[in-house]
Parts: C-alpha cells; sequence; structure tokens
C-alpha cells in the first residue's frame, strides 16, 4: 500500500473551500467560478462544499472579507495622514493581487469580520484626528473613491504603460491641432518624451488628504 493511500486525507472546511476558491478567482476571474470547479480543485464532490457555504453569494462574501483582511488597517497610534496613507497603499496592492474583487466590494453589502473591522479602524482613525462624524463618513469615502476607481482603471486600461508614446504616435492623426489643441499637445509631449503619460496613484492620494487637513484645521 503506498502512502498516498494511508495518509490522512484533510478535513473539507469553510476555510479550505474560500482559499480555493480566491486562488480559482486570481487565476480567471470571480465570474468563471463554479462548485464543480472549486470542487476539482480539492479533490472532493460538489455537493460536499454545500455543507459549508450556502450558495455563491456566500461564497462571494466569504473570499470578499478574507481579500479585505489582507489590507493593513489604519493605526491609531501614528499621524493620521500616515496611517491613511498606508491603507491606501496596502487597499491598492491588495486589489492588484486579486483584480476580481474590486467590482464586489463597491458593488455589494459586505458584513464580515474584517471588513467590519476594517471600516471601524478607518472610523476611529479620522474619529481621533479630530474630524466630525460627518467628515468622518465623507473624508473615508473620498480616499475609497480613489483607491477603487484608480485601481479599476489600472486594471483594465486597454494600453500597456511601455506603450503609451508608441500609441500616442499612432493616434495623433485623430487628434488633429486645429480640432483638439489642447489634446494634441499633451499627445505630443508624450510622443517627444517630455511626460509618459501614466497616472499617478500618489498625486490623487495626497490631493485628498492635504484638502482634509485643511477642512480639519478650519473647523
Amino acid at each position: 500500500m503506498s502512502n498516498s493511500d494511508t495518509a490522512p486525507q484533510i478535513p473539507l472546511s469553510r476555510e479550505r473551500i474560500l482559499i480555493a476558491a480566491i486562488h480559482l478567482a486570481d487565476k480567471g476571474g470571480f465570474e468563471s467560478l463554479s462548485m464543480r470547479k472549486i470542487a476539482q480543485e480539492l479533490g472532493v464532490q460538489a455537493m460536499s462544499l454545500y455543507n459549508h457555504v450556502a450558495n455563491k453569494d456566500d461564497l462571494l462574501d466569504g473570499i470578499v472579507d478574507i481579500v479585505i483582511g489582507e489590507i493593513e488597517v489604519p493605526d491609531l497610534a501614528v499621524d493620521w495622514k500616515t496611517a491613511m496613507r498606508q491603507r491606501a497603499h496596502s487597499a491598492r496592492e491588495v486589489l492588484l493581487l486579486h483584480p476580481w474583487a474590486t467590482m464586489p466590494i463597491v458593488s455589494r453589502i459586505n458584513v464580515g469580520p474584517a471588513m467590519l473591522r476594517y471600516i471601524d479602524a478607518t472610523l476611529g482613525c479620522l474619529c481621533e484626528a479630530g474630524f466630525s462624524f460627518e467628515m468622518v463618513d465623507r473624508a473615508w469615502n473620498a480616499i475609497d473613491s480613489h483607491i477603487y476607481g484608480f485601481t479599476l482603471q489600472e486594471l483594465n486600461f486597454p494600453i500597456e504603460t511601455t506603450e503609451y508614446a508608441k500609441v500616442a504616435q499612432e493616434y495623433i492623426p485623430n487628434i488633429p491641432a486645429d480640432k483638439y489643441p489642447y489634446m494634441n499637445r499633451l499627445t505630443h509631449h508624450i510622443i517627444d518624451g517630455h511626460y509618459d503619460g501614466i497616472a499617478d496613484f500618489n498625486f490623487g492620494l495626497e490631493l485628498i488628504l492635504d484638502g482634509l487637513d485643511k477642512l480639519r484645521n478650519n473647523a
């Protein structure tokens, strides 16, 4: 009898199912997920999964919460701008690792323990910095809109950053200077190498943080 025949089988659990689902979603997107594919990944029958997850919605809630749990939560012991800056960069890095995750985060009500901890720590960081509850709500939504919007565009933009100058050269005939003078000039800036045209995550983030700081100081 071989060792593989005698080795104890790892019990099926909700955690194992969710981790397998994340692995598959990272490779092919959430839309490609099915209970059958997850079962194949785990070497079990598809029906056995339903002992641990109710349905695909429950599965999605579970894997989203795991992804959120990978994001660094704000540290109330450091300056609020530093904490929110670290949170923003951590969120972007995690969402780039899991390209499917941004849309279910922004389009669903997610109330898993990791999400609740993430939100509460964010609110706490801003509250302790002196923002009113109204400003806290507006502030973290503004920051998250930048994180999610920038990340979605970054993941779905049809041109590689290394190809910007080449594509700009190809499209310049469609942007005549007499009709679109400012677009034409900007495109030539990219073609000539004066500007790379690459969107800057930090630029938008720092604008938001500096603007919030001014509001806080003027409150």
